[in-house]
């Protein structure tokens, strides 16, 4: 018998919550097979099975267990105990046999039992898009996954379901079951003022690990650690001017185009390589100046903000840099980023220029020294050195600094560096 243990899949973790299992109990399995989703404080990892046997789940769905425990085991082949499994069996032929032209889940979900043929278990998904399939009687092995290798991600299945994108329906397992959660008129029902003058009804979502770790981290960061902010104005012409021509001959090419924040974020390695201070974080009552430069790049994910890491940043060229950045952010939107890929970050960009913020003042992600918040590129009118009107692209950008390892003046000579390479972008180039 081998013991399937709770793994430890990133330093800082743990425990893990079980998502979901891709294999039923019973089941046979082979060493190398997708066995478990796992719910860690940076991912969703889903875990392969080391060995081969007859799976035993002992941890359910939806427990949180800690790094080292038990949560299944894998009987030998010929210590299969048939009773549970012939019983759980028992039933399926008949729904295989004779699917329901609707394709109810009643038809489709083998009842429970995952089957060669490709049952909702067996199909590679990520966990929102089997809350979201679960909620809505969608049936998971019906669906082509747009996502990487074929996985079914959260936007197909709210097509397959017809609901809004922009309007997602929440998890069944945290939704509010009273009626007014999904109709109006019964929530009227409760509140006999109505909406505008009676008291509506409430919603409780338990945040997910990442929700929680997002939580922790920022509340010990405003709590814990001196900040300060540095502002400066960037004039962009000449950057915007230079991601033109990149783009035009990425795309002669059939390359990714460097966006604007991948000349940001190279921009910032290239300073960081030569502020090491502002590459370091204060711990213990010492300043630890790392030797690798690796920028964070902040993405929004469905329910959090999740912060993916281009490594050694400072020695990728900016074409490097807009592919690492692309296949990060999709990674983290199709919810397959791993822990490594979310580690190891020792700055972080954070750019809410396209949603047409002007500036942001993001919060220090402890341990590091510092943080970019990135606003967006304003058309403006100046006045040249001949004093004729011309036009301007300004970008704010705001530093948040740990005034236990960034000084004004540190902060300040950093912040002016990222604003000369950027008005002087050839620099990038080399």
């Amino acid at each position: 018998m081998t013991d399937v243990l709770m793994p430890r899949l990133s330093d800082s973790m743990q425990e893990g919550t079980i998502l979901t299992w891709l294999a039923a109990d019973g089941d046979d399995i082979v060493e190398g097979q997708e066995l478990v989703e796992v719910e860690t404080d940076k991912a969703t990892m889903t875990q392969l099975s080391d060995a081969s046997g007859v799976l035993s789940i002992v941890v359910a769905e939806g427990t949180t267990v800690a790094v080292g425990e038990v949560i299944a085991r894998l009987q030998p082949v010929g210590a299969r105990a048939p009773a549970p499994v012939v019983a759980a069996a028992a039933p399926e032929p008949v729904a295989a046999a004779a699917p329901a032209p609707d394709g109810s889940p009643a038809a489709t979900s083998n009842g429970g039992a995952p089957s060669p043929n490709g049952s909702a278990a067996e199909v590679p998904a990520t966990p929102m898009a089997r809350r979201i399939a679960g909620a809505h009687g969608i049936d998971l092995a019906s669906l082509a996954g747009s996502g990487p290798r074929g996985r079914v991600v959260r936007a197909d299945v709210m097509a397959a379901a017809g609901l809004d994108e922009a309007a997602p329906a929440p998890p069944a397992s945290v939704r509010d079951p009273a009626p007014g959660a999904a109709a109006p008129p019964a929530a009227d029902a409760r509140t006999p003022d109505g909406p505008a003058g009676g008291r509506g009804g409430t919603e409780r979502v338990a945040l997910s690990r990442l929700q929680q770790l997002v939580a922790r981290r920022m509340a010990e960061a405003k709590a814990t650690i001196p900040e300060f902010q540095v502002q400066t104005e960037v004039e962009m012409t000449a950057a915007v001017a230079f991601r033109a021509q990149l783009k035009e001959l990425a795309e002669s090419q059939g390359l990714p185009a460097p966006s604007l924040n991948d000349l940001i974020v190279k921009t910032c390695a290239l300073c960081l390589r030569r502020h090491p201070r502002a590459n370091g974080s204060y711990a213990d009552g010492a300043f630890e100046l790392h030797d690798r430069v690796n920028v964070g790049v902040a993405v929004a994910a469905e329910d959090a903000l999740v912060v993916p890491v281009i490594h050694n940043a400072d020695s990728k060229t900016l074409g490097q840099i807009a592919s690492e950045s692309r296949r990060l952010a999709e990674s983290v939107r199709a919810g397959t980023i791993t822990p490594p890929e979310l580690s190891g970050a020792t700055f972080t960009v954070s750019n809410l220029g396209m949603y047409g913020m002007t500036a942001i003042t993001p919060v220090i992600n402890p341990p590091q020294a510092a943080i970019l918040g990135v606003g967006a590129i304003r058309d403006v009118l100046a006045r040249d050195g001949g004093g004729e009107i011309v036009d301007r692209k300004l970008l704010s950008l705001t530093l948040s600094c740990d005034h236990r390892i960034l000084y004004g003046a540190d902060a300040a000579k950093f912040l002016a560096a990222i604003k000369q390479l950027l008005e002087s972008p050839l620099g990038l180039a080399l």
